[in-house]
């Protein structure tokens, strides 16, 4: 039974870089001409990718087995960060673990969304983040939904700590789910903090279920040759957050 999760985000990406430039100036479009799933890492997410292999390279315990979402940039930073840290742990590549699909908004800005789609801006500002679902997409509820049925199957590895590389609301949402937080919970701690890229939170289980022991980790980019990202996820772009 698993009693550890190392919960990753995947390195700063080409796609993250260009949502964050387009928000700030107010376009309508991110300009990313490739598919979401298929969006590598920039530069920067290499090298953050790299420094955490690094660091792990000197650590005494690591994770046994790695879970990771099947787009581009989160297996990109699954194979550089156990390259560099001389490790290769037996891995599952889940579709269950992808990033939100965000449906007829993908690709837009939150300034596209209320131009194009000013009817869905009013919508989702009604129902909220948690419940909206756009169409031909997924709302918060729907990610959840499907973390649950793949957290039953991790729960079966032959392992006790597991690597789980994905995304930063796969990350909230399996945090929600396994914590047992409600909607209001949920974001309550996304309102106190954060999932930079390469982050790292620790969820452990005990008698009284799971808690995090460590959060948004970052400590690993202190003195590497890489940046600290914090670019917010598609959802935040929706509701106008600007990304850090």
């Amino acid at each position: 039974m698993v009693s550890e999760l190392w919960l990753v985000r995947h390195g700063e990406s080409t796609g993250n870089v260009a949502a964050t430039r387009a928000e700030r100036s107010g376009e309508q479009e991110v300009g990313v001409l490739t598919r979401d799933a298929d969006t590598p890492l920039s530069e920067n997410g290499r090298d953050q990718a790299a420094a955490l292999g690094t660091h792990w390279a000197d650590a005494r315990i690591l994770p046994q087995s790695l879970w990771c979402s099947p787009y581009q940039r989160a297996r990109e930073t699954a194979r550089i960060a156990q390259s560099h840290a001389g490790i290769t742990l037996p891995t599952v590549v889940d579709e269950r673990l992808r990033d939100r699909e965000l449906g007829v908004v993908d690709g837009l800005t939150s300034h596209g969304i209320r131009a194009r789609w000013p009817q869905e801006a009013a919508r989702r500002d009604h129902l909220g983040k948690f419940y909206y679902r756009p169409p031909g997409g997924e709302s918060w509820a729907d990610v959840a939904l499907r973390l649950r049925s793949a957290l039953r199957d991790i729960d079966d590895a032959p392992h006790e700590r597991v690597l789980i590389v994905a995304h930063d609301a796969v990350i909230w949402l399996l945090r929600y789910v396994l914590e047992g937080l409600d909607e209001e919970g949920l974001f309550d701690l996304i309102g106190r903090g954060s999932v930079r890229n390469t982050s790292v939170t620790v969820l452990t289980r005990g008698p009284e279920g799971w808690a995090a022991q460590r959060s948004d980790d970052v400590r690993h980019l202190a003195g590497a040759d890489a940046e600290v990202t914090e670019h917010a996820g598609s959802d935040e772009a929706e509701h106008g957050r600007p990304a850090r």
